[in-house]
């Protein structure tokens, strides 16, 4: 499954406007629709089935993608990383769980965004551990709420993320340190320096406050659906359903079989069926 089987994942910053036209052009899939071709990939591998999934979900990357227009990095590259995770979670992606593709797929979707920010938001790389790239990312949003912080809103926020007050001290100050002087300065002249001042060839890309928002609300929204949903099935269904796919490490079967002294099939019944109660809840709320 690559970009060149599906050139409608294929973004060019040229016809950016083009693309997110054309891709809001698919219609989106219904439950039975979605269900049928995940099938089809799943047991027959149809790529014609694969093609339909990918097609009626890139709306949704833009949509994830512009969540992240504030880091100044192209938006036509940042939808082409989020493509690249939709068209990993397509392939990955089994109709037995009983969950959309959607809910599915925006782990692998920010997963790829996440990885190409860290990459090109500086030379210098600010966050290389899986811990320190969480801390970066809920970190920023912390200081665009609180700015610079004082001793009692580092402890605040180390408190909230779960680290050391170190290790907030230590990625804010690298955060601090990627913020060049973009300005010409009084000193620059006509000798050659002033024409490599940032400020005269870099598009500001600050981001959009409104669909900032917009995306804000729904992901707040959406977490709040799943966490109701949870709340309405029993402690050990819950405990399935978290450890096999709430955690960054993920218990397998035969761990949780050996938690409940049952069998590893007698899990996996538990967990089919939870995520059936969990699929119906959703839809209440």
């Amino acid at each position: 499954m690559t970009n060149q089987a599906y050139p409608m994942a294929v973004v060019s910053q040229d016809s950016l406007d083009s693309y997110i036209r054309s891709v809001n052009s698919y219609p989106m899939l219904t439950i039975d629709e979605e269900r049928d071709l995940a099938e089809r990939l799943h047991y027959n591998s149809e790529i014609e089935a694969a093609k339909g999934l990918i097609l009626s979900h890139l709306r949704f990357v833009v949509h994830v993608a512009r969540g992240y227009s504030g880091y100044g990095l192209p938006m036509a590259d940042l939808i082409q990383e989020g493509n690249i995770g939709l068209m990993k979670a397509v392939k990955r992606f089994n109709p037995e769980v009983g969950v959309r593709l959607v809910s599915f797929a925006v782990h692998w979707i920010k997963a790829e965004i996440h990885e190409y920010v860290l990459r090109n938001w500086r030379i210098v790389k600010v966050a290389t551990t899986k811990a320190q790239r969480k801390l970066f990312f809920n970190l920023r949003k912390s200081k665009k709420r609180l700015g610079w912080f004082n001793n009692g809103e580092v402890e605040t926020v180390a408190r909230e993320l779960g680290v050391e007050p170190s290790e907030v001290r230590e990625m804010e100050s690298r955060l601090a340190a990627q913020d060049p002087t973009f300005e010409l300065s009084s000193d620059d002249d006509d000798s050659g320096t002033a024409s490599s001042a940032p400020m005269l060839y870099l598009e500001d890309k600050a981001s959009d406050v409104a669909e900032n928002v917009e995306a804000a609300n729904w992901e707040a929204h959406t977490n709040n659906r799943l966490g109701h949903a949870l709340a309405s099935l029993d402690e050990r269904s819950q405990h399935i359903v978290r450890s096999r796919w709430l955690q960054d490490d993920k218990a397998t079967l035969q761990e949780l079989a050996e938690t409940y002294n049952v069998s590893a099939e007698r899990i996996r019944q538990l967990e089919k069926n939870a995520m059936k109660k969990l699929k119906v809840a959703v839809g209440e709320f």
